[in-house]
C-alpha cells in the first residue's frame, strides 16, 4: 500500500507538471517509440508504454496429460515517462508496472509496482551520473534489454536466478572512443544493495561493483546493444563484450533483491550479514538480422563467523542451523542464498518478413550448499527452448511469440503446492506485446 501511494503521488505530479507547462506540444508520434512532446524553452518529454497478455501451460513428462498447469495473465502492463531539461544535461525517467507481476518470470507476484525513478546528469559529453531507483549496471547482459524487445517469451533463468534487477543509489556510465572505430564502456555503481523499493529499515552494508563493456566494430543502430532481435539488420557485424563485478557488503536476502527477508544476529542481537559476491562475462552479436548472446556468471558468499542466531518469519529467533543433522552456520547461511555457476546461449535469426526463429540453452551449476538445490523453484539444472515470432511493425511496437521449453530435472523436484514430482517437465507459452 505505502508504494501505490508513493507511485500515485509522483504520476499525479509528473501529470500536473505536463498539463501545466507552457506551450505544451506534440512533436512527434511513432508506433511503438511513444509520444514526444515539447514544451516550453525546450523541455521535451516523452511517454511510452506497453501491455503484455500472456498465458502458460506447464506439465511433467511422467504425469497425466490431464495434470497440465495453466495460468493467463497480464504479464506486464508498463508506463513510463522521459524528460530532458532545455540545457540538455539534465534528464529523468519514471516507469511503472501496474501488473504486479515478477520481472523475471518467477511464479511468486512481485506488487513491486515502481520500477524506474530517477535523474540524470551528464557531467561530459562522455560521462553520465545517475541517481534513484533503476536497472543495475553488475546484472548480467539481459537485464540491460527492455521486457518488450526480448527475443522469446520469457528470460532466462540464468538472470531470475542470479539478477537483482534494480537497486537504489548512484550509477555512473562512460562512452568512450579507442580508436579504429572501436568504443570502451565503463560502469560504476554504488547502491544500498537491498533491491528495489527498499523504502523500510536499510539492512547491511552497501554494495559496489562496476561492468566494463568493449565494442570493437562500433556502436549498434538505434540502440541496438539494449535490445536483443536485429530489427535494425545490422550492415556490418556489430560485437559488444563485457565483464562485471560486484560486492555486497551484508545480503539480507537471496541474491539482493528482497531486503530483509533473512536476517541473522550474533549474541548481542546485532545484525550479522553475509557478503555476497557475484562475477561474470558475456557477449552479444547483431548482424544482417541474427543476434546471438551469451553469458556466464558466479556468485560466492562470504559468512560471518558471530552470527548466533537466525529471525524467523514470525519475527521470533531461533539458535539451530541443522545441515543434514549437524549444526553447521556456515552451510546453513549458505543453503539460504543463490549460489553456483550458470550460462546462457542464445540465438535466432530474424526475416525480413517479421517472421524469428529463436533457440536457447541455459545451465545451472549449484554449489553444494545453495538454494538453487531447492526442490521447488529450482535443483532443475537445465533449460533447452525454441520460439517463433511474428513482428507486426518495423520495430518492437507490437509482436506475437510462443516459445516451448524442455526442463531437465534432477530427482526430488516438486510442484509449486510442495507435492513431489517424477519426471521433467515442459512449459508452453504464449505471449503478445503491444507498445505505444
Amino acid at each position: 500500500m505505502k508504494v501505490f501511494k508513493i507511485i500515485s503521488v509522483l504520476a499525479v505530479c509528473m501529470t500536473t507538471t505536463l498539463v501545466h507547462t507552457q506551450d505544451v506540444e506534440l512533436d512527434s508520434y511513432k508506433f511503438g517509440e511513444g509520444l514526444r512532446f515539447t514544451a516550453d524553452e525546450g523541455h521535451k518529454i516523452r511517454i511510452s508504454g506497453y501491455v503484455q497478455p500472456y498465458a502458460e501451460s506447464k506439465q511433467y513428462t511422467e504425469a497425466d496429460a490431464n495434470e497440465s498447469m495453466n495460468r493467463f495473465r497480464m504479464r506486464r502492463l508498463r508506463l513510463r515517462m522521459d524528460g530532458v531539461l532545455p540545457n540538455e544535461r539534465f534528464s529523468y525517467r519514471f516507469q511503472v508496472d501496474l501488473s504486479g507481476a515478477s520481472e523475471v518470470g518467477d511464479s511468486e507476484s512481485s506488487n513491486n509496482y515502481l520500477l524506474d525513478a530517477y535523474v540524470s546528469y551528464n557531467i561530459t559529453n562522455r560521462i553520465k551520473l545517475s541517481f534513484g531507483q533503476r536497472s543495475t549496471y553488475t546484472d548480467n547482459r539481459e537485464l540491460f534489454m527492455s521486457s518488450r524487445t526480448l527475443q522469446l517469451v520469457e528470460r532466462s533463468r540464468l538472470t531470475s536466478a542470479f539478477s537483482s534487477i534494480r537497486e537504489f543509489g548512484f550509477f555512473a556510465q562512460g562512452n568512450f572512443r579507442t580508436g579504429g572505430g572501436s568504443y570502451l564502456k565503463p560502469y560504476f555503481v554504488l547502491t544500498n544493495g537491498d533491491g528495489s523499493n527498499a523504502f523500510d529499515k536499510d539492512h547491511g552494508g552497501l554494495k559496489v561493483g562496476g561492468r566494463i563493456d568493449f565494442l570493437p566494430f562500433g556502436l549498434f543502430t538505434n540502440l541496438g546493444q539494449f535490445r536483443q532481435a536485429d530489427v535494425m539488420r545490422e550492415l556490418i557485424p556489430k560485437i559488444v563484450i563485457g565483464v562485471n563485478y560486484s560486492k555486497n557488503n551484508g545480503m539480507s536476502s537471496r541474491r539482493g533483491r528482497e531486503s530483509g527477508s533473512i536476517l541473522y544476529l550474533n549474541d548481542a542481537n546485532e545484525e550479522s550479514l553475509p557478503d555476497y559476491t557475484k562475477y561474470g562475462a558475456d557477449f552479444m552479436i547483431k548482424y544482417k538480422g541474427f543476434s546471438m548472446l551469451g553469458e556466464y556468471i558466479k556468485t560466492e558468499a562470504d559468512v560471518p563467523k558471530d552470527i548466533t542466531q537466525r529471525l524467523r518469519n514470525n519475527g521470533s529467533t531461533s539458535t539451530t542451523f541443522d545441515v543434514n543433522g549437524i549444526q553447521d552456520v556456515e552451510n546453513y547461511v549458505k543453503g539460504r542464498m543463490m549460489l553456483g555457476t550458470a550460462y546462457n546461449i542464445q540465438l535466432g535469426y530474424l526475416f525480413k518478413n517479421g517472421f524469428s526463429v529463436d533457440g536457447r540453452y541455459t545451465q545451472l551449476e549449484a554449489d553444494d550448499n545453495s538454494f538453487l538445490n531447492n526442490g521447488t523453484f529450482y535443483n532443475r539444472p537445465e533449460y533447452y527452448t525454441i520460439g517463433l515470432g511474428k513482428y507486426l511493425a518495423r520495430n518492437y511496437g507490437a509482436k506475437i511469440q510462443a516459445s516451448y521449453t524442455y526442463v531437465r530435472a534432477n530427482p526430488g523436484i516438486n510442484d509449486l503446492n510442495g507435492s513431489p514430482i517424477a519426471g521433467d517437465e515442459w512449459i508452453a507459452r504464449l505471449m503478445l506485446t503491444f507498445s505505444l
